[in-house]
């Protein structure tokens, strides 16, 4: 073999060290490296297999981040631990990504200046990556399996960038490609024929991405109305005043909550069942702290502290930054009565949206009227309430016929009362059902979104509104992210290409 370039001589016993590889440099061998066997071919194509997969795990993680906050709830309510879960599973995975890269790197750099040079990857290693990796896969598919749904979305922001950086990999690979086709003899006509067929189908992958962000400025529906998700949780305790009044300075225009109603009849504010996760109970009521919510009476809640637990536990980054007037001011909040909070959507000129909780609960007919009673004697004009539980809804529209209803599910052929709003899951609308929904006059909301990416998607489908943690970001936005036309995305498909085909058939020229 001949002596490496002078380029690659000095950093390659460095770049080889992780890879055990071995040079006899006896003149009695005329300098001919080690020669790579099928097994170091093997567990090199392993290696890039390995590569591949935690990439796109990667790419995952960072999507599954716009609905963690849902996994941190669920994990506090079976083991009542509080963690963000999302430092953990970005700091394994930037771990497994850059051990990952730290063995293909010099691998592809060997297979350029020693292509005769065994790549011999620490193998337990490379294989517990690959396990760890799978298991995230089988617990994501198991344990949380709408978010496939949520990466099959993500393709459409991320479609178009995408192709571009797979085809510009795919390119670079040329290099080491063509040393091995020009240097071994086997499987040389099979590999390079694997790797036309790919360039092949990334070349013409465009045909198959579409993405409602594809159009035309003028086309760009009307920015999406803000829903805040239990009011500001990013900024206040969820479900308390300071929240609703923070979701207020964030233009949100309906503050979405949920009620239950107490042992002695007064409807309050409180997502969870048990008010382990978001008041100070365990402190005062340490022995009913396991009760359900609706076992206490109006008192007795009223002496729980609301706000304590934002501080100390973090549930957001933003809590981080928040004043010192702010702090004061989330460390007093106390459980809100339905009154109060129906009070202050009023004077703020801000709907309100709201589930009726627990739905299973046996005296649940009774929640109902009780609820209907303080939003009829509130004075709040009744078109600012989106009514939400499906118990009882007939009742409901009989008692207070200005109300709003929402459905949380799709229209039906032949329904006796058309479906006005709807209130969904992101993951259950696809882009063609929402520009449907708004041709027939249908206002659609979706939640939770949280990230930028989903909301621009979400925009350019033309969706009516959405519910957020994120309001402070949201209302930022101007304008989606990125906004292409079709034939500006058409003229960057064709000069793609047309460059990567140049690229490669100059690799294979300069490496002959």
């Amino acid at each position: 073999m001949a002596d490496p370039p002078g380029c690659c001589s000095t950093c390659a016993t460095c770049l080889l060290c992780p890879y055990s590889c071995q040079w006899i440099t006896a003149k009695k061998e005329k300098r001919k490296g080690l020669r790579t066997t099928k097994y170091d071919c093997s567990w090199f194509l392993f290696l890039f297999c390995v590569f591949l997969f935690t990439l796109v795990w990667l790419y995952f993680a960072i999507i599954i981040l716009n609905d963690f906050h849902n996994f941190n709830e669920f994990i506090f309510r079976q083991k009542k631990l509080w963690l963000d879960w999302s430092l953990v599973l970005l700091i394994a995975t930037a771990v497994l990504i850059s051990y990952s890269s730290v063995l293909i790197l010099p691998g592809l750099q060997d297979a350029v200046c020693f292509p005769n040079c065994p790549v011999r990857a620490p193998q337990v290693l490379l294989i517990l990556t690959a396990l760890v990796v799978a298991a995230a896969f089988t617990g994501l598919g198991i344990k949380w399996a709408e978010e496939w749904k949520s990466a099959w979305i993500s393709l459409q922001a991320t479609g178009p960038f995408l192709h571009i950086g797979a085809v510009g990999g795919m390119t670079l690979l040329a290099w080491p490609l063509a040393s091995f086709i020009y240097r071994t003899r086997s499987l040389r006509v099979f590999v390079l024929l694997v790797y036309c067929a790919a360039m092949i189908a990334l070349y013409l992958a465009p045909l198959g991405i579409t993405s409602p962000c594809i159009m035309e400025e003028n086309q760009l529906p009307p920015k999406p109305a803000l829903v805040g998700h239990r009011g500001a949780p990013m900024l206040a305790p969820e479900n308390t005043l300071m929240s609703l009044h923070k979701a207020v300075d964030c233009d949100v225009q309906v503050f979405e909550t949920d009620v239950m109603v107490s042992a002695d009849g007064v409807p309050f504010l409180m997502h969870d069942e048990e008010l382990t996760r978001t008041t100070n109970v365990q402190a005062v009521f340490p022995e009913r702290a396991a009760l359900n919510s609706t076992a206490f009476n109006w008192t007795d809640l009223q002496q729980l502290n609301a706000g304590s637990w934002f501080l100390e536990r973090k549930p957001f980054p933003t809590v981080q930054n928040l004043s010192p007037d702010d702090r004061q001011e989330a460390a007093e909040q106390r459980i809100p009565s339905l009154e109060q909070a129906l009070e202050a959507a009023k004077h703020s000129n801000l709907s309100i949206m709201f589930d009726l909780r627990p739905e299973n609960h046996s005296d649940y007919q009774n929640f109902v009227n009780v609820t209907l009673e303080v939003i009829l004697q509130s004075g709040i004009p009744l078109q600012q309430v989106l009514w939400l539980p499906d118990g009882f809804r007939e009742d409901v529209k009989q008692q207070a016929p200005g109300v709003q209803h929402i459905y949380g599910r799709k229209r039906v052929e032949n329904e006796k009362e058309p479906v006005v709003h709807v209130n969904l899951p992101y993951q259950d609308m696809s882009s063609e059902e929402i520009r449907q929904y708004r041709q027939d006059n249908i206002s659609v909301n979706l939640y939770v979104v949280n990230q930028p990416w989903l909301f621009s998607v979400l925009w350019c489908s033309g969706v009516s509104s959405v519910t957020t943690n994120a309001c402070q970001v949201l209302k930022e936005m101007e304008h989606p992210i990125w906004l292409l036309p079709s034939s500006t995305y058409f003229m960057i498909w064709i000069v793609v290409d047309c460059v990567s085909l140049l690229i490669i058939i100059w690799a294979f020229v300069l490496m002959k």
